[in-house]
C-alpha cells in the first residue's frame, strides 16, 4: 500500500470524534465508524455533536464484510479495547495500518497478539482535553497525534511515511519523535499522576498546577513510574520528571482530565491501564508502588 484512502475508526468518544470530524471533512465517503447495534440505534436517534455541529458519519457493524480499511484508528476506552480487537477483524487486510490512540503503554501489545506488529504503529494523543457531555463534544483544536515505529525490525518503517502523508492531506496535527518509546512513557507519567489524582480530588488542571502540595504528590507518583521505566529500557529517564512537568504546565487551566470526566459521568475509568499496569510491573521488577496501590483502591471505590 502506498496511500491511505479507506479509514475505519473504532470509538467516537472525546478523542475519536476529533478525528472523525477531521477525516470526514476530507473524504466522508471513505470513512466508516465501527459500532455495535445498540450504539448504531443510539447515534441514529441522537447524533454526535462536535463543537456545535452534527457529525454526519457512516456507521458500520462488525459483521460487515464489504469494507477493507487501509487505516484503522482505535479510540475506545481501555475497557472497550478487547471488543475492538475482535470487532475490527473483518476490516483488516494484509497491509492495514493499525493506530491505537488509547492512553497507556499496553494497547499495541494487546492488538499485536491478534494482528502482529508488522503494521501496528505506536501512538498516542496529547493536547488539551476534549470535553464530553453526553453526545456533545467540545474541543479547542490544540492537540497532536504522536506516533512512530518503535522497532523497525518488526514493524514496516514505510508505514510511518504513509501515515504522515495522510495526516498532511487531512490536516491532522502530528509529531514524530526521535524516540517513540520514551515519548509514550512520558505521556504515561502524566496520565498515571494527574488523571488519577484529579479523578479522586475533583480538580481541574489549573487547580493542580497552582498547588505546591499537589505538585509534590504528582512527583511522588511519577517517581514510582520512572523507576519501572528504567527497568523497561526507557532511555534518558533522568529527565523524564522535568519533561513531564513541562507538558503538564501547558495544559488548559479550565480543562479536566478524561478520568475526572468519567467519574463525574458515572463511566468506567481506565484505572486498570494506569495504576493496574504500574502495580503489575512493580511486582515484576520488585519495585514498591504504594501510591498507585492507594490510587487504584480509591478510584475503584468511586466507580462502585
Amino acid at each position: 500500500m502506498n496511500e491511505i484512502k479507506k479509514v475505519l475508526i473504532c470509538g467516537i468518544g472525546a478523542i475519536g470524534s476529533i478525528y472523525a470530524d477531521k477525516i470526514s471533512r476530507y473524504d466522508n465517503a471513505n470513512l466508516k465508524i465501527l459500532v455495535d447495534k445498540d450504539r448504531l440505534e443510539k447515534y441514529q436517534k441522537n447524533p454526535k455533536i462536535f463543537n456545535g455541529y452534527e457529525l454526519k458519519l457512516n456507521y458500520i457493524l462488525p459483521d460487515n464484510t464489504d469494507f477493507k480499511a487501509d487505516l484503522i484508528m482505535i479510540a475506545t476506552k481501555y475497557d472497550g479495547l478487547f471488543d475492538a480487537v475482535k470487532n475490527i477483524k473483518n476490516f483488516v487486510k494484509e497491509d492495514t495500518i493499525i493506530l491505537s490512540l488509547l492512553n497507556g503503554i499496553t494497547s499495541e501489545n494487546i492488538l499485536a497478539e491478534k494482528y502482529g506488529f508488522r503494521h501496528i504503529i505506536h501512538s498516542y494523543f496529547v493536547g488539551h482535553s476534549a470535553m464530553r457531555d453526553g453526545n456533545n463534544i467540545t474541543f479547542d483544536g490544540k492537540g497532536d497525534i504522536i506516533f512512530g515505529v518503535q522497532n523497525p525490525e518488526i514493524t514496516d518503517l514505510n508505514d510511518e511515511k504513509i501515515l504522515e502523508n495522510f495526516f498532511n492531506k487531512t490536516k491532522i496535527s502530528y509529531k514524530i519523535p526521535d524516540d517513540i518509546k520514551r515519548s509514550m512513557w512520558l505521556k504515561f507519567l502524566l496520565n498515571v499522576s494527574s488523571n488519577q489524582t484529579s479523578a479522586i480530588l475533583g480538580k481541574t488542571f489549573g487547580q493542580m498546577q497552582n498547588s505546591v502540595k499537589f505538585r509534590k504528590l504528582l512527583e511522588n507518583i511519577m517517581l514510582e513510574v520512572i523507576a519501572i521505566a528504567k527497568k523497561e529500557g526507557v532511555k534518558n529517564t533522568n529527565s523524564l520528571l522535568e519533561d513531564a512537568f513541562k507538558v503538564f504546565d501547558t495544559m488548559c487551566a479550565e480543562g479536566k482530565t478524561s478520568m475526572l470526566q468519567d467519574i463525574e459521568a458515572g463511566r468506567k475509568t481506565e484505572v486498570e491501564m494506569f495504576a493496574g499496569t504500574v502495580i503489575e510491573l512493580g511486582e515484576k521488577y520488585n519495585i514498591p508502588t504504594p501510591y498507585n496501590k492507594v490510587l487504584k483502591e480509591m478510584i475503584e471505590i468511586l466507580e462502585d
